[in-house]
C-alpha cells in the first residue's frame, strides 16, 4: 500500500488491538489515514497506542464474548466518528496444548467463544451499520489452522478457526448485495505473543515427532513479525 491516504475518511474499528497483528494492523491504517476504534479487554496497551496514534484513535475496554459490549463498541465508533466503514476481528484465544481426551471442557468453551462468538457479535453489529452506510469491509483474522490441522494437541484452536472461515463465507453471501465484503486473512507463524505462548505450552506437552517438527518449523526463519518492514 503505497498511497498515504488511502483511507481518508474511513472508520475502522480493531478487536484485539493491542498486541500482535491488532496493533500493527492499527498503525498501518492510522498511517494511511483512518480513524480507529482500538478494542479489546487490557486496557493499558490500548491506552498507550491511543496516545502514540493521536487524535485519529479513541479506545474502549471490551469483552468481546459479550453482546452488549459488542453494541457498545459500535455505538461509539457512531458518537465519535459518525460510522464504521472496516471492522478487523482480530481478537483470539489459543486455549491450552492437550489431547482431545484430556482436554478441559471449560478452556474449549473459552477458545470458542472469544474465537467464535465474538466474531458472530461482531458481524451481527457491524453488517446492518455496513448496511446503511451503502458498504464496507469486514476482516476476519483467523489462522493457517482455519484450513489445515498442522499437529495434535490444539484441537479447540483449529476447530474454532475453521468455524471463523465458514463464518466469513456465510456472511460474504449475505453482505454481497449490499456492498459488503467479508474476508479472512489465514496467517502463518507470526512473532506475536500468542504464538510464543503456544510455543511453551507444546513443549510442556512433549508433542510427538511430528508436533514437534511443526513447532521447529515456527522457531525457523519462516517466521515473521505482525508488520513487515519497509526497506
Amino acid at each position: 500500500m503505497t498511497d498515504p491516504r488511502a483511507f481518508h475518511g474511513k472508520v475502522a474499528i480493531i478487536t484485539g488491538a493491542g498486541s500482535g497483528i491488532g496493533r500493527a494492523s492499527a498503525v498501518l491504517f492510522a498511517e494511511h489515514g483512518a480513524q480507529l476504534l482500538l478494542a479489546g479487554r487490557r486496557e493499558a496497551p490500548l491506552a498507550e497506542l491511543a496516545r502514540l496514534l493521536g487524535e485519529a484513535a479513541v479506545y474502549l475496554s471490551v469483552d468481546v464474548t459479550k453482546q452488549h459490549d459488542n453494541e457498545r463498541m459500535f455505538a461509539e465508533a457512531q458518537r465519535k466518528f459518525g460510522g464504521c466503514d472496516i471492522f478487523v476481528a482480530n481478537a483470539g484465544s489459543e486455549g491450552v496444548s492437550e489431547l482431545i481426551e484430556n482436554y478441559p471442557m471449560a478452556v474449549f468453551d473459552e477458545v470458542m467463544s472469544v474465537n467464535v462468538r465474538a466474531v458472530f457479535l461482531g458481524l451481527k453489529c457491524a453488517m446492518p451499520i455496513m448496511r446503511a452506510r451503502g458498504g464496507g469491509s469486514i476482516v476476519i483474522v483467523s489462522s493457517i489452522a482455519g484450513i489445515k490441522a498442522r499437529n495434535t494437541h490444539n484441537s479447540a484452536y483449529v476447530a474454532a478457526k475453521h468455524a471463523q472461515v465458514g463464518l466469513m463465507r456465510t456472511a460474504a453471501l449475505e453482505g454481497a448485495p449490499h456492498g459488503i465484503r467479508v474476508n479472512v486473512v489465514l496467517p502463518g507463524p507470526t512473532e506475536t505473543e500468542m504464538v510464543r505462548r503456544i510455543g511453551r505450552a507444546v513443549r510442556r506437552a512433549r508433542p510427538s515427532a511430528r508436533a514437534r517438527r511443526c513447532l521447529h518449523s515456527c522457531r525457523s526463519s519462516v517466521m515473521g513479525p505482525p508488520r513487515k518492514s519497509r526497506k
